[in-house]
């Protein structure tokens, strides 16, 4: 159940393993939440090697060695293969980020539809799951437009996604009927999102919707280098969703970072880079070290830094700029989210070990990882692996 990545991929598993698969879904249509993600760019995966690529996944019980042996069996040479039997070619960045030629989901999502049809899977729209009850066989209950139908399957795959982007059906409802069954779930926390920060009005007025080039934003030891983008509201970038896992560690979501403005110069080169400075000294610093707009309205409105009477004290603050991050933006906003059915309620084969023949996929499985293409990826892996797992349980568990 659920049409988005780890869900569609599930049902193909599946069907051409020869099981009679129907795909339900919550929304008028599926792969909504593909064509969200897919409107800059359709980032499918990464075409980093694998063991650093496995070491971006994180979750405060993962099961790494399970984990590996999931993206090992479905792995990013593997979806670009997959994608291009589709008709989809792709082509990797000097990010490393793989993209289809044209960029665009809709193509890739019209040519798996295709193929779902083509293997005989039944799609179900407007179907929301209400609840389970597990069984032989087991009864999902679903709200329709206009009635409430039931419906009993011998296998069931999970695939309901996590707690962000709800207008794409990724509702995070089914935790309270998973917990209801006696499932341990961590609950759904916003991941790969902005936190918020009490910037000047001063400092808005003049650079909000500006980025931050070429930083490197450090906490407990990790440093991570990229580009911020200032809001109305903080900060958002991909070095902060790379160092969300542990910013969220804290039970107090206030927690100070710090900016390094200039991680290409060491903080003696720019101590001699603004040698002799004696006034003016952020114009100076804007000039002779090429700071963008963002920095320089930054060291001169942020009320926690200056007043500016050394070119020492300026250089250590561009080297090791503290910023106060208040808390996390809403669930709802965040690109992915955190949390959801602890490993440890999960067979090898993702079986929730309570429920036989009910596996989950995607993000109802507490893991996250950055951008990048590694939730995708991670999506499609798990959503295999369950498929997988679920054929191979049908089959030993046929009647005689």
């Amino acid at each position: 159940m659920g049409g988005g990545p780890a869900g569609l991929r599930a049902a193909e598993i599946a069907a051409a393993g020869g099981a009679q698969v129907t795909l339900y879904d919550a929304k008028r249509s599926v792969g909504r939440k593909l064509l969200v993600a897919g409107k800059s760019g359709l980032n499918l995966t990464n075409d980093e090697a694998f063991e650093p690529f496995v070491a971006r996944y994180q979750g405060p019980e993962l099961r790494r060695d399970l984990l590996r042996s999931i993206l090992h069996g479905c792995d990013n040479m593997a979806l670009r293969t997959w994608a291009s039997g589709l008709g989809i070619e792709t082509k990797a960045a000097s990010s490393g980020k793989v993209f289809p030629t044209s960029m665009k989901a809709a193509p890739l999502l019209r040519a798996w539809i295709r193929r779902h049809r083509e293997l005989g899977v039944t799609s179900e729209v407007n179907h929301e799951l209400l609840g389970l009850q597990p069984g032989k066989p087991h009864r999902l209950l679903f709200c329709t437009p206009g009635k409430e139908v039931v419906v009993q399957a011998d296998a069931v795959i999970l695939a309901l996604g996590g707690g962000s982007w709800p207008s794409t059906g990724s509702t995070g409802h089914w935790v309270s009927i998973l917990r209801e069954l006696g499932i341990e779930v961590a609950s759904l926390e916003p991941a790969n999102c902005g936190w918020e920060l009490d910037w000047p009005a001063e400092l808005l007025q003049g650079v909000e919707g500006h980025p931050l080039k070429n930083i490197a934003l450090a906490f407990g030891g990790v440093s991570r280098h990229g580009e911020l983008m200032i809001t109305r509201y903080g900060l958002e970038g991909g070095p902060l969703y790379h160092l969300g896992p542990i910013l969220r560690t804290r039970e107090n979501p206030a927690v100070t970072v710090t900016l390094d403005l200039k991680p290409s110069f060491g903080l003696e080169e720019v101590k001699k880079k603004l040698g002799g400075v004696s006034s003016n000294y952020v114009r100076e610093a804007r000039r002779r070290l090429n700071l963008d707009p963002a920095a320089t309205a930054m060291l001169r409105h942020l009320p926690h830094l200056g007043p500016w009477n050394s070119p020492e004290i300026l250089a250590t603050t561009i080297k090791s700029c503290p910023l106060k991050l208040l808390r996390p933006r809403p669930l709802a906003e965040a690109i992915s989210s955190a949390g959801g059915v602890r490993w440890s309620e999960l067979s090898d084969g993702l079986m929730i070990n309570q429920l036989p023949g009910v596996f989950v996929a995607g993000e109802m499985i507490d893991w996250e990882a950055p951008t990048g293409g590694y939730l995708i990826q991670g999506c499609f892996a798990t959503g295999s692996h369950a498929a997988h797992s679920a054929m191979r349980w049908l089959e030993s568990n046929a009647k005689p």
